[in-house]
């Protein structure tokens, strides 16, 4: 037997001991990783995995208050406040998520923001609840009412992350990532092609839309294959700048909405008031369950890619963690009036191709999302 063999025995006085040594991923000076998960980088590279992160998500972040905003009918001053309030909410659920504030949080870099998962659903019930004679405003009360206490089912499921773990076994988790990772390939190959906008507006993969999308995707590549580490680490965000140079000119870029925008939003916890009806609530509650299954998923990817370990307490502890983190933060983010909170799954991909795994990004990542 040795060193790295699961059990490990020691003798003392006569006796023969097994001590159980949690498993890990891989060996962690094995991993593609410039910093790890506790490292203290320097300001600059910290910058700018920051700022990768957040653009990286932006999108995804306040793309569900758009869809259910204009589904229901919102007012344009109504869809800001919940895209500031989501960007909001993402910064202060990230810090809770990776710093853990008690037994709330993974510990991990796992960026939050508000799911997609719920989006179908949310405009399904906001559109029905706006024809059974609901105003906009009294629809989105009744949204974030089911949603604030649909929060705690994924609450109380944390506390259960041992017996479920037997279900959800490494199996199952895989093909949860899997999926996660199929499902997303649609969602990039559209934005490459111009997004929802061009396909409305027939201007869905024209040359310029593709060249611009494989230019970025071509200056990621080739940074991420360089042997500087800043620039490996920076790949994300360069890609992104030189993209935006070159729409710029190209009139791809419209920022006459922003003149319309207030400079600070202020939070106002409950500022639409309270609704509630079991219709909604009961799929709602369904989808935290789903959304449990793929956090695990998530946070099972992310360890591993970390060199953290992917079984024993200390796992169970992280994923447990994350889990509650879920659900505390989906709570928050209906009281400060948006949408739940989950772990991203594009967090990851951003972990694997920049090397860069230390959770102290996030502290500045939360200042840039609530900006």
């Amino acid at each position: 037997m040795t060193e790295n063999d699961p059990l490990r025995f020691a003798t003392t006085a006569g006796t023969t001991e097994v001590a159980e040594i949690p498993p890990v991923a891989e060996d962690s000076q094995g991993l593609d990783m410039i910093y790890g998960l506790h490292a203290k980088p320097p300001l600059r590279d910290t910058i700018a995995a920051a700022l990768q992160h957040v653009l990286a998500a932006f999108v995804n972040i306040i793309a569900p208050a758009l869809v259910v905003g204009n589904a229901i009918g919102l007012e344009a001053t109504d869809i800001s406040f919940l895209i500031s309030m989501s960007l909001f909410i993402s910064g202060i659920a990230t810090f809770i998520q990776v710093h853990r504030v008690g037994p709330v949080g993974s510990g991990l870099l796992s960026i939050q923001g508000t799911s997609f998962a719920f989006v179908g659903t949310l405009v399904t019930v906001g559109t029905a609840a706006v024809d059974g004679g609901r105003s906009p405003t009294q629809t989105l009360a009744y949204l974030l009412t089911i949603c604030m206490l649909g929060a705690f089912v994924e609450i109380i499921l944390s506390f259960f992350i041992e017996p479920l773990k037997k279900v959800m076994t490494p199996l199952v988790s895989g093909i949860v990532v899997v999926m996660i990772g199929l499902s997303l390939i649609q969602v990039a190959i559209t934005a490459m092609g111009g997004g929802p906008a061009a396909i409305a507006s027939d201007t869905f993969a024209t040359p310029q839309n593709l060249v611009v999308s494989l230019l970025v995707l071509t200056v990621i590549v080739v940074l991420n294959c360089t042997r500087s580490a800043f620039l490996r680490m920076s790949a994300i965000l360069i890609g992104l700048v030189v993209g935006y140079l070159v729409a710029w000119p190209l009139g791809m870029l419209n920022f006459g909405g922003l003149s319309q925008l207030p400079y600070v939003t202020v939070p106002i916890p409950f500022r639409y008031g309270f609704g509630f009806g079991f219709a909604g609530f009961i799929p709602l509650a369904f989808l935290y369950v789903i959304t449990t299954i793929e956090s695990i998923g998530d946070l099972t990817a992310t360890s591993m890619l970390v060199g953290e370990p992917i079984e024993g307490q200390t796992y169970l502890k992280r994923v447990k963690g994350g889990i509650l983190g879920d659900g505390v933060n989906s709570l928050i983010a209906a009281c400060f009036n948006t949408f739940p909170n989950t772990t991203f799954s594009q967090n990851n991909g951003v972990i694997q191709l920049t090397g860069w795994a230390a959770a102290i990004s996030a502290t500045l990542l939360r200042a840039f999302c609530s900006c």
